[in-house]
């Protein structure tokens, strides 16, 4: 059977399951050098989407459409996605974004008398809440369901509130065990625009909910969707401040209440809290950071004795989940046998969910057979014209890493999914000069506070890191240990960890797994340095026209050709920048 999961709305795309194996996952963000989070403006793009990999419409058996939120107050009512073909509007019935009570069932399959037409077709579709394509997206990715053994899974995304499932594999049955508490995963965003350096006045927060409610989002309005893994980085300036995280619980109850707009009152209160007491603003990101911390780990506790399955497998997904910190805290927590969180946790793998829901729910099959670099091929095209090229093996690329210690943007195969770039979209660089950090930053356009991440061979990687096990998706943060910290400062953020990517022997990312082992023969180190490969604002670059159009790295490697650029890049001495919060 072959399956189709489709998301339309921000973090757009399609993925395609044929007989139980993930064959793409294609983000709008990752053409042609689109916005983040680009949605599918047209439905006749998913015809070129699908072509790109040598499938046409007509071989889809199911197409599933993803769940949305309703039209009604609390977007809850009537669901549906605004759409065009060809140019023309439509409007396409789907399922909820989430389910309005513990007993209502997350793994129902709906279908309508609506057809999604695609190309010179009308297909018959169904459709999954938003919450159950993060549900079996994720259980059906993980190492537990290849052995059909049973998960809790906690989805905590923007528009929810943190809820955990158990998945029963036997049965196929989801059982819902509630919230853990009232905050919705905008928070970590929401709290940005009151704290730090992206906190706006009251006048620029007014304009920024009518701005947002102009694109749909109502009075749900965010801080930004990437906001919340800048303020991930920036909260290592501060520190944790007692008498702040006692207050933070009561105040949490104190104002209380079932509202999109609770979030906003909370940051208001906690400003209030803090106004006469002069802390930093990373002192009270710091601070509300790790009691969000404390109460995921105190309530999954909580959760977890009370329905009785201990020392059990445990799968996270939902935006949150990208949080690095929590995702360690959690695995250190002991009160889970094993954790999973895939490379798609946001809505990036929300077209993969869709079809995952369709695969548990009309198959016998509970495992996706998957990796994460089915994104788009690298586009044809040729470098800009200031750029001359010339062959190079992955080991005189390890050679020209030593001699220039310049970074090099990497281009291999096909694209991962997800938004991490995971060496096949990346940005390399040694890791031994502190400024390569701030060079780095520079090029991309970010704050000076945001650290580089290092991709690492696995067997070396508890060496130079602690805990250093196997992560292969740079979704944990570890400890960098004191002696290697002079080696490769680059990677070392301002609390001396490091969001490690360890690449193992087997890894589909072949090329860079090489020439880790190559530049490893001549340094000694097994890492370098890693960033995403894009335009400031933009998905991974398509193709070496863009790279090279781009120009602020000199070096550009594909397909065995190093192409450099002819003029001098020219960074200034203290490459320290600081953007808009909108960018």
């Amino acid at each position: 059977m072959i399956i189709c999961g489709v998301k339309t709305t921000h973090d757009g795309g399609i993925a395609l399951i044929d007989n139980g194996r993930l064959v793409l996952s294609i983000e709008l963000e990752k053409i042609e050098n689109r916005s983040r989070y680009s949605g599918i403006d047209d439905l006749s793009e998913i015809e070129t989407l699908l072509a790109s990999k040598g499938y046409r419409p007509e071989q889809v058996d199911r197409w599933v459409l993803d769940g949305w939120h309703g039209n009604a107050a609390f977007q809850r009512g009537e669901s549906f996605l605004d759409c065009h073909h060809q140019g023309q509007a439509l409007r396409l019935p789907v399922a909820a974004y989430n389910e309005r009570g513990l007993k209502e069932d997350v793994a129902e399959r709906q279908t309508f008398s609506a057809k999604l037409p695609i190309a010179n077709h009308q297909f018959s579709y169904s459709s999954y809440m938003h919450v159950t394509g993060h549900i079996l997206g994720t259980y059906c990715a993980s190492p537990f369901a290849r052995r059909r053994e049973d998960s809790y899974v906690l989805v905590w995304d923007g528009g929810q509130y943190p809820r955990l499932y158990y998945v029963h594999a036997a049965t196929k049955k989801i059982t819902n065990l509630g919230h853990l508490f009232f905050l919705l995963g905008t928070m970590y965003s929401i709290i940005g625009l009151y704290f730090g350096p992206y906190k706006k006045t009251t006048a620029e927060l007014h304009q920024l909910k009518a701005q947002l409610a102009d694109e749909g989002f109502a009075s749900l309005y965010y801080g930004g969707l990437s906001i919340a893994g800048k303020i991930m980085s920036y909260i290592a300036q501060g520190e944790v401040r007692k008498d702040l995280l006692k207050a933070l619980p009561l105040i949490y109850r104190a104002e209380l209440e079932i509202s999109n707009q609770f979030e906003h009152k909370f940051s208001r209160a906690i400003q209030r809290f803090v106004a006469p007491r002069g802390y930093s603003d990373a002192d009270v990101l710091r601070t509300f950071h790790t009691y969000l911390q404390e109460q995921l780990i105190e309530t999954l506790g909580e959760k977890v004795s009370a329905f009785g399955a201990e020392n059990a497998n445990f799968c996270f997904c939902g935006g949150s989940a990208l949080n690095i910190k929590w995702n360690s805290a959690i695995r250190a927590s002991g009160i889970f046998r094993d954790l999973f969180v895939p490379p798609f946790p946001n809505d990036s793998g929300s077209a993969i969910g869709a079809a995952c829901a369709e695969m548990w729910i009309e198959t016998d099959r509970h495992h996706l057979d998957w990796h994460p670099y089915v994104g788009p091929d690298l586009a044809a095209s040729v470098p800009a014209e200031d750029w001359e090229e010339r062959y190079c093996s992955l080991a005189g690329l390890a050679q020209h890493l030593v001699d220039t210690q310049e970074p090099v943007v990497f281009l291999s195969g096909c694209a991962e999914i997800g938004p991490r770039a995971l060496g096949n979209r990346s940005i390399l660089a040694p890791a031994t000069e502190a400024g390569m950090q701030q060079l780095l930053n520079w090029a991309k356009k970010r704050e000076a506070f945001r650290p580089v991440a290092p991709i690492c061979l696995e067997e070396d990687a508890s060496t130079i890191f602690d805990p250093g096990c196997s992560d292969p998706y740079m979704l944990f943060d570890h400890l960098v240990r004191e002696e290697w910290r002079d080696r490769v400062p680059a990677i070392c953020h301002l609390d001396q960890t490091a969001r490690l990517q360890t690449v193992n022997i087997a890894s589909e990312a072949l090329e860079v797994r090489i020439l880790l082992e190559e530049y490893k023969k001549l340094t000694g180190i097994p890492l370098l340095c890693n960033t995403s490969a894009n335009l400031n604002g933009s998905g991974f670059f398509p193709d070496v026209a863009s790279a090279t159009r781009w120009g602020r790295v000199k070096y550009v490697w594909n397909n065995y050709t190093l192409y450099s650029k002819r003029e001098t890049v020219h960074a200034p001495e203290s490459p320290l920048v600081k953007l808009a919060a909108n960018e």
